[in-house]
């Protein structure tokens, strides 16, 4: 599944509407010291797609990209220029060597219009192309390989809620043709595949939902539209989608992913709702445009009683908390995978967002974490690693029966006997014995 172009708007005119995806312009590499001499430009390219451009407008092309970059350095002499965007293009750099560059140019993508004299007027979308800015490589770690899905823990009977209020809406909504329920950026429920799933949840929680943080932290996510006869006060907003029901010209336009099924690819929009903590991703078929009536009928159905099973989330959550006891600090740190059902946890990460990954160890215990890993994956077999790790560390890998464990412990003086009864103790506890390598 991937995100693409927005889907057609609603008016007169949505009809005659052309959409055209993203795009890949080119892609090259190239050195700028290996062609430094007037006459000696073709040098520099080390990789040229597409093969087929003409020599001069490959030689054009890179040195607009070295213009650029040396020009950034002028403000920033260390780091020098990441992304260019431009009305219909965006482009990205990349030096993972010093000297080598690595360039990539996408169209945006673009809606074609007929004007009332019937000419074509083209739209470039440029805030539609989001994904490749959520690939933060200076940040990734362990969670980033597994790529998993962090799930929030909840009693039967909320769970039972949230399937009854998933039931109820897709029964009034009824052209939704998948629900998936999220809070506090964790996954409850999902009708999607998990391999789609797994992408849609990359998205949202490393693209999507940023971008609506700042004006909730601002005090802005308040009761909306309650003047409105019959509206009941709630919190609920679109995400995606109009920005103000009460405009009557408000588009209608919904990112379109794909998902896949038996031979093929499923076209949908995504319409992604929120109110408090809680979102709701409603999908349906991308050959049905929503209109405004639509959007004004989902927003009554479903604000208000997404704004109460959000309380009632926070609310039983927290009660949950309490009886669970607040138990002190332990002596170890764990990442946990399950490949079965993509779950991920975590007692390591204070804070982990696209660009920032705040852990409570120190970095080369992240590192150790990771060769362990790459070790696992050279082995079918189930296996387990210790390591004495700096002075008061040992790190511990177990992996059995398409699931992995990652536990770190600040034990100085622990010998190997100790260090393996710990993890034993913890698999007991937070693992129900699921892990039996002795």
């Amino acid at each position: 599944m991937a995100a693409a172009a927005a889907g057609a708007g609603s008016g007169p005119w949505a009809a005659q509407e052309k959409q055209f995806p993203p795009a890949l312009l080119s892609f090259f590499i190239y050195n700028p010291r290996f062609g430094p001499r007037e006459g000696q430009e073709e040098n520099k390219i080390l990789f040229y797609h597409p093969n087929e451009v003409e020599k001069n407008e490959k030689i054009r092309n890179v040195g607009l990209c070295e213009a650029i970059v040396q020009f950034t350095r002028t403000f920033s002499p260390s780091k020098p220029a990441k992304s260019l965007h431009t009305q219909k293009n965006r482009q990205f750099f990349n030096e993972p060597e010093e000297n080598f560059w690595m360039v990539m140019v996408v169209r945006n993508p673009i809606i074609e219009k007929q004007s009332k004299d019937g000419k074509p007027v083209i739209e470039y979308q440029e805030e539609e192309l989001l994904y490749l800015q959520t690939l933060h490589l200076q940040s990734c770690d362990l969670l980033d390989i597994f790529g998993g899905i962090s799930f929030f823990p909840l009693d039967k009977m909320t769970y039972l809620k949230i399937q009854s209020f998933i039931n109820r809406m897709e029964e009034s909504l009824n052209i939704v043709k998948y629900t998936a329920f999220l809070y506090n950026d964790q996954l409850i429920w999902s009708g999607l595949e998990q391999d789609d799933m797994r992408i849609l949840y990359k998205y949202l929680t490393t693209s999507l939902f940023p971008r609506h943080i700042e004006p909730e932290l601002a005090g802005r996510d308040s009761p909306i539209r309650a003047e409105m006869p019959g509206n009941l006060q709630h919190y609920g907003r679109f995400l995606t989608g109009p920005l103000n029901l009460n405009d009557p010209d408000a588009k209608c336009r919904f990112p379109k992913i794909f998902v896949n099924t038996d031979d093929t690819y499923e076209e949908l929009h995504l319409i992604v709702y929120k109110a408090m903590s809680a979102a709701v991703c409603f999908m349906i078929d991308a050959s049905v445009h929503p209109t405004l009536d639509f959007c004004r009928r989902l927003d009554s159905i479903v604000g208000p009683q997404l704004t109460v099973l959000a309380s009632d989330i926070c609310e039983q959550f927290n009660i949950n908390k309490r009886m669970s006891g607040s138990e002190k600090e332990p002596q170890f740190k764990f990442i946990y995978f399950n490949h079965m059902n993509l779950a991920e946890k975590s007692t390591v990460h204070m804070r982990k967002t696209p660009s920032v990954s705040l852990t409570s160890v120190h970095p080369d215990l992240m590192k150790i974490l990771g060769d362990i890993n790459s070790d696992f994956t050279r082995v079918d077999e189930d296996e387990e690693i210790i390591v004495k790790a700096m002075s008061d560390y040992w790190v511990v890998g177990k992996k059995s029966d398409r699931r992995e464990l990652y536990v770190i412990l600040n034990q100085k003086n622990a010998n190997l006997i100790e260090v393996n009864e710990e993890v034993k103790k913890l698999c007991a506890t937070q693992f129900n014995n699921i892990f039996f390598l002795d």
